[in-house]
């Protein structure tokens, strides 16, 4: 069986992506903070489920680009 190398620029390329899906989903939660204009506490105490959400967000990012990535398989030019 052979070994399957991923290069360190995809790795760090999906950890970026990972961060800023987590950036979106804080923003999110700080945007219901503000709107139903509840505690800055939970900040902390919902940490556990801006952290699923922003995973939700990853997957479907991946989804979205793996989509796109068939997309353009289909349309390119066969040489």
């Amino acid at each position: 069986m052979k070994d399957v190398l991923i290069p360190g620029r995809r790795i760090s390329r999906e950890i970026m992506i990972l961060i800023g899906c987590f950036v979106i989903a804080f923003a999110l939660n700080i945007y219901s903070i503000i709107k139903y204009k509840t505690a800055w506490s939970e900040l902390l105490t919902t940490l556990p489920i801006t952290l699923a959400i922003a995973i939700v967000i990853y997957v479907l990012f991946g989804l979205l680009r793996l989509v796109l990535c068939g997309i353009s398989h289909l349309f390119r030019r066969t040489r």
